[in-house]
């Protein structure tokens, strides 16, 4: 029987998919859900049996195309979720339908991975829950940062440490403190958008990335620097109001009391408006914002304004360019007079740039807000505090009395005036000699009230910036604490974790920040808080670097941040410029904050907690496992840490440089490779001695291969293949990727060689399989020596240029088709080259199916750009082509004379024999390999490297021959090298941080 042509019944744009939801967004797409045939085609599986026939096909593999669903986590209220089938299902017989569904239909809830309800039972859930409030980059993030670093040391100590250390050192605080937080925005940025963030904000970053120990503890440290946060901005606003009350002549106490009185009564009513619900406190924020604005609008007008009499005696002079140059210098005075000293009061100011990353878990996109909302509150913060810092020290002179006496009369002399003023009028001798100033940037805190054209509208400031802060950091604390007493690390907190609402808002942590910030107001004392703060912010800023830093270091493939504009030795630099400050600010604080870390960490460690988040310390645990071999067993496995860890199939080493040096391109200082040669005779020492001698690993160093080496004995190649991927590796490390090079021989050599089918068939659960057809041929009993051989050069050893890797992802094997490319541009021949990856499609639907496939892309962060549907692979392959496919397969066919043909003891006597049952079962997936080879010779003739999908062909309806003929088809007169790979339908790529 011969395979039909394109005027035949099997069409094959009668197979193409028909994806029931879009894969970028799983929203169900318009017409409704049509599930005949969704799972039954595409690509290299699928029905493609011809329409007339009732017989089951070879191509019913169930394979299904790239989906949204294999990957999520989560379910969409209300539709089916799907499930990508496994590899027994794609290779099992027909008539076995075991295993899981393929859908699973929800009337009710979110659906966590597997099919359970992850709330309550659906017949309980008639309609969906509200939707809980999201948050843009500006309103979540940008605003919420500005104004939590526009808090009280901007209106109440920048006049104060610009009059302390000159505008030119005030300045260098100012861009020393941004330089930290930048360089920490820039890390934390990376951190956020290595997958989907949930909540948690700093501790779910740092524990997602270096592990619940280090996690652990900073997360305390942080929930607890915020708590004291709010402390910090609510007794500056008590001190405001208190010098308010002292001006009109109302004290309740004294000012200390007074301070203590007010800041508690703020501090509940702030805590009113938070246990509200985000909705209010957002709404509040927006309303705090406006305030500060204007503020600040009114300060400007008020510094280009002429000079009252009032204000002169104040020392307010209107821009000068001597107050300018005379205040561009420091002044140092009192106990807190000194660089660092007025760097550990303004630095506070600038810890604001985690609120938006603190309520990740609110956000409606938080690996786009966090990055640019971060970095854009960063930018527009630090301007501010420039030109305010500039325009003050302009403006003021650093002392003055505030009597409208104190003038230069025509009559006097004034050779004994001492100060600046002199020059203007005014003479503020007496209360300079005897330090009783109480007006002048040095002396006076409210000295922006002082200059602004309206000074109410600067108090107004003053409250709105105080105010934010403290509400952000209220909001901060509990919400981080919220996920440290939900992961269970520690004992005795879980009972804060608890949610209330729609928002899961954790209403126990509010009421334990409240009592922590409330012990902090009754200190009352503004420049003492500040500093205590400051060594718990620089250490968790320190911690997210050292993340950033250490997830890069490790060369984990799970690291691949979206936010491009990071380097790993800046964020090491920055973590370290942070533990340097935190000695220098206060040494034994310092001490303090690290003591505590290390006792966390020490019973984190103690007790081991049973969770597995894919840190980069669990990936350089493995790295250290792979290079000293100590501690396999406790290497834990992870979709992030995903890496191939590779058996290849190479006979002697030293006859596949190509096959070799493809795999070190992955494995290279990374992961597992071991090279394997299967001998086959029958057992005897000679033999052994072989299969094991010591010129391979030989071979192997001379070439800098870092690879094991093994060799075995036995009677056939499936039974050594499958004697390697059950015996190969220690512990956890030990192969997940099978890799072969192609039989090219195959035509030729003896059928029995022919019939094997190691990666899908006898092997252990989680291989992966890959062959490399162009590289080299499979031998499996020549030896040679090496040892005066030179070694041969391959493609995969020189650069490669400004070329393209064409990726087929035409089925989805859980990504691996993917990761394979992206891991091989790391490297350096690779760097340059462009992915171009191309998926089928249909002419009507093109630029809509090519847009939901590079979200989906998108998703995994892989920097693949370049897309491409291909409506062409559904086309009939030409006449031609099929007739040499025909040719190809003619030796292996049974006569299909009855007369001479045994029937079926015959074929299972010869399971490699194609018979005409055989063909029509599978005609359909032979013209799809016969159409793909044309699809490749039109796109892909000049690429460096293709990777396409390897088809599977089920067990006991397609013959080994007729697969091999498949693959070799497929690839064939191709300039390029190619890849054909097929994952083990277990995922290896994730969207998801943890």
């Amino acid at each position: 029987m011969e395979l039909p042509v394109a005027s035949d019944s099997v069409h094959l744009a009668a197979y193409r998919p028909r994806l029931p939801l879009s894969a970028a967004n799983g929203k169900e797409a318009p017409g409704g859900f049509d599930e005949s045939g969704f799972y039954q085609c595409y690509g290299d599986g699928g029905s493609v049996a011809s329409r007339g026939s009732d017989a089951l096909t070879g191509y019913e593999t169930l394979d299904s195309p790239p989906h949204y669903d294999f990957y999520a986590n989560t379910e969409v209220w209300g539709r089916r979720r799907h499930f990508r089938p496994s590899l027994y299902q794609l290779y099992s017989n027909p008539e076995d339908n075991s295993g899981p569904p393929l859908y699973e239909e929800t009337t009710g809830g979110r659906m966590e991975e597997g099919g359970e309800n992850s709330e309550e039972d659906e017949e309980e859930q008639k309609e969906p829950p509200p939707e809980p409030l999201r948050f843009g980059w500006v309103q979540g993030v940008m605003i919420r940062c500005m104004l939590n670093i526009w808090g009280v040391i901007l209106y109440l100590r920048l006049p104060w440490i610009t009059a302390q250390a000159g505008i030119g050192l005030t300045w260098v605080i100012i861009l020393l403190s941004s330089c930290i937080t930048g360089i920490t925005g820039l890390s934390t940025s990376a951190i956020a958008t290595n997958g989907k963030v949930k909540k948690g904000g700093t501790y779910f970053l740092i524990s997602r990335s270096l592990g619940p120990e280090l996690g652990g503890s900073i997360g305390l440290i942080f929930a607890f620097a915020n708590a004291v946060a709010v402390a910090m901005h609510t007794v500056g606003f008590a001190e405001t109001v208190t010098d308010i009350m002292r001006e009109n002549g109302a004290v309740m106490v004294d000012r200390t009391n007074d301070i203590r009185i007010i800041g508690i009564i703020t501090v509940t009513c702030l805590l009113g408006i938070s246990m509200a619900g985000m909705a209010w406190e957002s709404k509040a924020q927006i309303l705090f914002f406006l305030v500060i604005v204007v503020s600040f609008a009114s300060y400007f007008v008020g510094t280009i304004l002429p000079a009252s009499p009032q204000k002169q005696a104040k020392g307010f002079f209107s821009y000068k360019a001597d107050i300018f140059a005379v205040n561009f210098v420091p002044s140092w005075r009192g106990q807190d007079g000194s660089f660092f000293g007025m760097f550990s009061i303004f630095f506070p100011s600038a810890t604001g740039i985690l609120a938006g990353a603190n309520i990740s878990g609110d956000l409606k996109n938080p690996a786009v807000a966090i990055p640019r909302g971060t970095l854009m509150a960063i930018f527009w913060t630090t301007f501010s505090y420039i030109i305010i810092s500039a325009t003050i020290g302009a403006c003021v002179v650093r002392d003055a009395s505030g009597l409208l006496n104190d003038t230069v009369s025509a009559s006097s002399s004034s050779e004994g005036c001492v100060g600046l003023a002199c020059q203007y009028g005014w003479d503020f001798t007496e209360c300079i000699n005897n330090n009783t100033c109480t007006y002048g940037i040095s002396n006076y805190y409210q000295s922006m009230s002082m200059v602004s054209a309206f000074s109410p509208l600067i108090t107004a400031g003053i409250f709105g910036a105080t105010l934010s802060s403290a509400l952000a950091c209220l909001v901060s604390a509990p919400k981080v604490f919220q996920c440290l007493c939900k992961d269970k690390l520690y004992p005795l907190i879980g009972f804060f974790g608890k949610g209330y609402g729609k928002n899961e808002e954790p209403l126990r942590s509010y009421l334990l920040t409240y009592v922590i910030a409330a012990c902090f107001i009754l200190i009352a004392e503004l420049n003492t808080i500040a500093p205590i703060i400051s060594n718990f912010f620089l250490c968790s800023y320190s911690l997210i670097n050292f993340s950033c830093f250490h997830a890069s270091i490790t060369n984990s493939p799970g690291w691949r941040p979206s936010f491009r504009f990071y380097s790993k030795w800046l964020s090491l630099l920055g973590a370290v410029c942070c533990v340097v400050i935190m000695f220098l600010l206060n040494w034994w604080a310092a001490l303090i904050a690290f003591g505590i870390v290390l006792v966390l960490l020490g019973y984190t460690l103690y007790k081991k907690p049973a969770v597995n988040w894919g840190s980069s310390v669990q990936a350089s645990s493995y790295n250290m496992a792979l290079n000293q071999c100590v501690g396999l067993n406790h290497v834990e496995d992870h979709v992030k840490n995903y890496r191939p860890q590779c058996l290849v199939l190479t006979g002697p080493p030293s006859s596949r440089p190509a096959l070799v040096d493809l795999v070190t391109c992955f494995t290279k200082s990374l992961s597992l490779m071991m090279c394997a040669n299967v001998v086959t005779s029958s057992p005897s020492p000679s033999v052994v001695e072989e299969a094991s001698s010591d010129s391979h690993v030989t071979w192997l160093n001379r070439r800098k291969v870092k690879s094991f080496y093994r060799g075995v004995v036995a009677a056939e190649l499936r039974s050594g293949v499958n004697m390697l991927l059950q015996g190969a590796g220690l512990g956890r490390m030990k192969p997940n990727v099978l890799l072969m090079g192609f039989k090219k021989n195959w035509c030729s050599d003896t059928p029995q060689a022919a019939h094997i089918n190691p990666g899908f068939d006898g092997g252990p659960e989680g291989i992966s399989t890959i062959s490399a057809p162009p590289c080299i041929q499979t031998s499996t009993t020549s030896t040679v020596s090496i040892e005066a051989e030179p070694q041969p050069s391959t493609v995969f050893q020189k650069k490669q240029g400004k070329k393209t890797i064409d990726v087929y992802w035409l089925s989805d094997d859980g990504g691996l088709t993917l990761l394979l490319p992206y891991l091989l541009t790391r490297r350096k021949r690779w760097a340059r080259c462009k992915v171009r990856v191309f998926v089928g499609g249909e002419m009507d639907q093109k630029e809509k199916q090519r847009e939901e496939v590079l979200a989906l892309i998108k998703r995994f962060r892989l920097g693949f750009h370049d897309v491409e549907v291909l409506p062409d692979i559904y086309q009939n392959p030409q006449p031609a082509n099929v007739h040499q496919f025909e040719n190809m397969v003619s030796r292996f066919r049974l006569d299909p004379n009855p007369k001479q043909d045994s029937g079926p003891p015959r074929q299972q006597e010869e399971p490699w024999m194609i018979t005409n049952q055989d063909l029509e079962r599978n005609k359909a997936k032979s013209l799809r390999q016969i159409r793909l080879n044309e699809v490749l010779q039109d796109y892909s003739r000049e690429a460096a490297l293709i990777v396409i999908t390897m088809p599977v062909g089920r067990r006991g309806v397609c013959p080994s021959t007729l697969y091999l003929a498949w693959l070799d088809f497929l690839s064939r007169d191709l300039r390029p090298p190619v890849l054909l790979v097929r994952g083990n339908q277990e995922s290896v790529l994730t969207f998801y941080c943890q």
